[in-house]
């Protein structure tokens, strides 16, 4: 179950707040198992940080970090340990929320599992994603 500590969390709190209202309690729950298996979470300023890219970004998403939890829970989740271009050895998981309405690519420190970045999936990493799931284009 989930730990008093971690519903105590501001953040946790904010997330679990978001999915729930965006209708999603069993996702809630799945989300959760699967945060606290890998431990994904995010500091305040990272998870501004990812909130805020469009004002560093013109065009791009603002991510909740909520979404980056729904991503990682993904079952269809590319999962690169380490991530090929990560220079610390960074996770990098490429996942759909549908929260979002898009597919998610977080980068997660791999040694405290905080998350450290995140954006909408583009590229060759949004082409990986659609062929494992065999082609379809739908969660794009």
């Amino acid at each position: 179950m989930i730990s008093e500590r971690l519903l105590a969390e501001p953040l946790f709190r904010c997330s679990l707040a978001k999915l729930r209202e965006d209708g999603c309690v069993q996702l809630c729950a799945d989300v959760l198992h699967f945060a606290m298996i890998i431990g994904l979470w995010w500091e305040e300023a990272g998870g501004e940080y990812i909130r805020t890219r469009s004002a560093r970004y013109p065009g791009a998403s603002d991510i909740e970090p909520a979404w980056t939890l729904e991503a990682a829970a993904d079952p269809y989740r590319i999962t690169r340990d380490p991530d090929p271009k990560s220079h610390w050895g960074d996770i990098r998981v490429i996942g759909y929320s549908s929260a979002a309405g898009f597919v998610i690519t977080v980068i997660i420190d791999h040694v405290d599992h905080s998350g450290v970045n995140a954006w909408k999936t583009s590229g060759a990493d949004l082409r990986a994603y659609r062929a494992a799931l065999g082609g379809e284009d739908d969660a794009s």
